[in-house]
């Protein structure tokens, strides 16, 4: 396996590896440290000696064997020392396996350990991106707006804090669950919404992750059936996956959603998230998982883009706008009301937003600007803002579009001062 395999290795299976080491060893920092070191291992050998026939397992095994070691070297662990032998035996045993195959809710795990309310909520969100999805500090650091070192520190309290506590790593009892319910939810979103657009790489879409966060929604929804948030966010993850396929060209490059082939949406996923939908109140939702669900569900009915109930998905924001308020909301009122009214209503709003000063490191807040702007004909303007856009924006796929988009604007003005 080349270097490029292994970090699709790092890439889609870290937060598995991690999920179960973690409840193999029972400590977050050390869990990491052995899992990182344990892919530099792999680094090194499978180039010259090459891959193990199961991947994940060797890492998990190489980690383990690691983790042994740091454990009798450690000081910390110096009051553990039948953890430690119980742990070895436990590697020796053929009753735990190595791969992680038979232990499928690891992840369901770790989301419940790191949304423990003895925990700040924003470390709780953190903890589980880093550890679920494998993001980095500084991506982390990203998308809360928030210095790197800071958002570091956050993450090295949080990990202790659960060592210190003796935080279990498990599924609460059911009288526990309601109160790491709103927690989980976010981090679930939060899985989907890295998968969905990814913040970094070639590629737009991480379908293991979408896939991944599918399955943990519908294990929530199992373990909490009466919880209409719970259906919701299930409708909104499994609605928004279905049109996949119609997201990206055969180059990956990314295409918006008025002009995408409604032909390749997933007739199946949609008819499972509408299903969903109606499980959590359908048109009378009132939760913001809920309500962006509907809001989902008015583009599915819609067969053709023209034939979309603008003034109904405006409605519906406006709803999510006064039970869930934001910056980010306001900023997909203002795309919708763009739509229903015309791209200067959809201005109006974004150059208030733009003066608060919100949503400044947001790329979407520029490419939107942008692309209204674009409309009107205000192409200097529309140039700046997708100037500021790409000096924001992550993913390949979107910086792709957004560099298309200004060569489009410039070849405009250009035009423009030419005639006149």
């Amino acid at each position: 396996m080349t270097d490029g395999g292994i970090e699709r290795l790092y890439r889609d299976e870290f937060g598995r590896i991690l999920a179960t080491l973690i409840r193999l060893i029972g400590d977050f920092e050390l869990a990491e440290d052995v899992a990182q070191e344990a892919f530099a291992a792999a680094i090194e050998q499978w180039p010259r000696e090459g891959a193990p026939q199961n991947p994940r397992a060797w890492i998990i095994g190489a980690a383990r064997h690691k983790a042994i070691d740091r454990m009798r070297r450690d000081a910390r662990f110096a009051g553990r020392i039948g953890e430690i032998l119980a742990f070895e035996e436990n590697q020796r045993s053929e009753a735990v396996a190595i791969d992680d195959s038979s232990v499928p809710d690891d992840r369901l795990r770790l989301i419940f350990t790191c949304c423990h309310p003895a925990l700040a909520t924003e470390a709780q969100v953190a903890l589980a991106l880093r550890t679920l999805c494998g993001l980095t500090t500084d991506e982390i650091a990203r998308a809360f707006l928030t210095p790197a070192a800071t958002m570091a520190q956050r993450l090295v309290r949080a990990q202790r804090k659960i060592r210190a506590a003796r935080i279990p790593y498990e599924i609460p009892p059911a009288e526990a669950l309601a109160e790491r319910l709103a927690a989980a939810m976010a981090v679930i979103y939060l899985v989907f919404n890295e998968g969905y657009a990814a913040s970094r790489g070639d590629t737009l879409v991480r379908a293991d992750l979408c896939a991944e966060a599918i399955r943990l929604g519908r294990l929530i929804v199992e373990l909490m059936p009466a919880e209409r948030e719970a259906h919701g966010l299930l409708a909104l993850m499994l609605l928004h996956d279905a049109r996949r396929a119609a997201r990206v060209d055969r180059a990956g490059d990314l295409i918006l959603l008025e002009e995408q082939n409604r032909g390749l949406w997933d007739r199946a996923r949609i008819a499972e998230g509408l299903g969903e939908l109606a499980a959590a109140g359908g048109a009378d939702a009132s939760g913001p998982y809920a309500i962006q669900a509907a809001i989902a569900a008015v583009h599915m009915r819609a067969a053709r883009a023209e034939h979309t109930e603008w003034r109904a998905i405006v409605a519906l924001y406006r709803r999510l706008l006064n039970i869930a308020p934001s910056a980010v909301v306001e900023l997909n009122l203002a795309a919708a009301l763009a739509m229903a009214e015309g791209p200067a209503a959809g201005l109006a709003l974004i150059e208030d937003l733009t003066a608060r000063g919100e949503l400044r490191d947001y790329y979407l807040l520029w490419a939107t600007r942008a692309e209204l702007l674009r409309r009107l004909g205000r192409w200097p303007e529309a140039i700046e803002s997708y100037g500021a856009a790409l000096g924001l924006v992550g993913g390949a796929a979107e910086r792709r579009f957004l560099e298309r988009r200004l060569a489009d604007a410039r070849t405009h003005l250009a035009r423009s001062t030419n005639q006149n």
